[in-house]
C-alpha cells in the first residue's frame, strides 16, 4: 500500500487514539532525503520521540496556562501520557509498516518500482 491511500489508512487507524498528519509528512520528507533507506530501530526511536517531543511542546504550555501552574508542574502532570504515547507511537508505527509495508521515503530505488 502506497501514497495517499496508505496515509489515509494510517491516519484513520492512528488518530482513533491519538495528531499525526503534519508530523509524518515532515518526517517522510526528511527520510526521503537520507542516503540510508529502511526503518532501523534508531530511526523508529527518533520518529516516536520526535512526535512526542512536538506534542509536549504544544500541549504542556497549554496545560500550564489552563491550570494556572508552572511549565514544570504541567510537564509532571503530562508525563504519564508522554510515556504512553512514545511507546504507543513506536509500536504502532512498527506494526503498521509490517502490515502495510514501508512508505516510499524508506524504500530504496529498486523497491519503489
Amino acid at each position: 500500500m502506497r501514497g495517499i491511500k496508505r496515509r489515509i489508512v494510517y491516519v484513520a487507524l492512528y488518530e482513533a487514539i491519538a495528531w499525526n498528519v503534519v508530523y509524518n509528512a515532515l518526517f517522510e520528507a526528511w527520510e526521503a532525503r537520507q542516503t540510508t533507506r529502511g526503518r532501523s530501530l534508531l530511526r523508529r526511536i527518533v520518529h516516536a520521540a520526535g512526535f512526542e517531543g512536538g506534542l509536549v511542546l504544544a500541549i504542556v504550555p497549554m496545560f500550564a496556562w489552563t491550570l494556572g501552574t508552572s511549565l514544570v508542574d504541567a510537564f509532571m502532570l503530562d508525563i504519564g501520557l508522554v510515556v504512553f504515547f512514545v511507546l504507543y507511537s513506536f509500536a504502532f508505527n512498527w506494526a503498521f509498516d509490517l502490515v502495510f509495508g514501508l512508505p516510499k521515503s524508506a524504500l530504496g530505488k529498486a523497491e519503489t518500482v
